[in-house]
Formats: structure tokens, C-alpha cells, sequence
């Protein structure tokens, strides 16, 4: 088992910038793969980015590639989202997911999810 706690979402201005943490306890973390999702209201949940086991691959989703940088520290069992140039359409709640499958976008080959923490950007 792997259990993800998702911090650092709260409400910034457009063009402003957050990083998200998710720290991860259980099973060795540095097996695994991470992923950040987010879900909208009304809407499905959405890739955002994703970090192989080592750091050394990163992945992003179209809508946020060049303004969110995804990074991870092992020793830390921690993964982060850096988010900048926010836009009102990034509003959601943001998940971090651990997965044996390096690289993906499918929710379906996550297996281990967190509670999600929201971020609100007011225009």
C-alpha cells in the first residue's frame, strides 16, 4: 500500500503561481512512478504530468505543458508540481497517483490516488 497526502492548493490571482507537494508513506516510493491529475466540476478527470521513478522522464498533458514543471525527491518521498502563469481554467482539485506503468496519462494504470487538494484561479 502506498498512501499519498496532496498539499499547497489555495486561491491565486491569474498569472500567479503555486507548488504542490505530495508526500507518500508506505511501500517504497522510489519504485514508483507519479502522476498529477485534476478534476473540474462537471468535467472528467484530467491528466496533467507525470515523473519516472528516477526523476530522469518527465510527461506533461497539452493544456499545461511549458507553464508546470513536475519534479520529485526520493529522500523526501515527496513529489511536487510547480504551476506557474495560472489561468482561471486550471481551476480544480489536483491529485498525485503513484503507478508501476512510467509515463502514463491513463487514470486506469494509477493505482494508489490521494484525497486531492483544490486550486482556485480568480481572474
Amino acid at each position: 500500500q502506498v498512501q499519498l497526502v496532496e498539499s499547497g492548493g489555495g486561491l491565486v490571482q491569474a498569472g500567479g503561481s503555486l507548488r504542490l507537494s505530495c508526500v507518500a508513506s508506505g511501500r517504497t516510493f522510489s519504485s514508483y512512478a507519479m502522476g498529477w491529475f485534476r478534476q473540474a466540476p462537471g468535467k472528467e478527470r484530467e491528466f496533467v504530468a507525470a515523473i519516472s521513478w528516477s526523476g530522469g522522464s518527465t510527461y506533461y498533458g497539452h493544456a499545461v505543458k511549458g507553464r508546470f514543471t513536475i519534479s520529485r525527491d526520493n529522500a523526501k518521498n515527496t513529489v511536487y508540481l510547480q504551476m506557474n502563469s495560472l489561468k482561471p481554467e486550471d481551476t480544480a482539485v489536483y491529485y498525485c497517483a503513484a503507478s508501476v506503468v512510467t509515463g502514463t496519462s491513463s487514470r486506469s494504470e494509477y493505482d494508489y490516488w490521494g484525497q486531492g487538494t483544490q486550486v482556485t484561479v480568480s481572474s
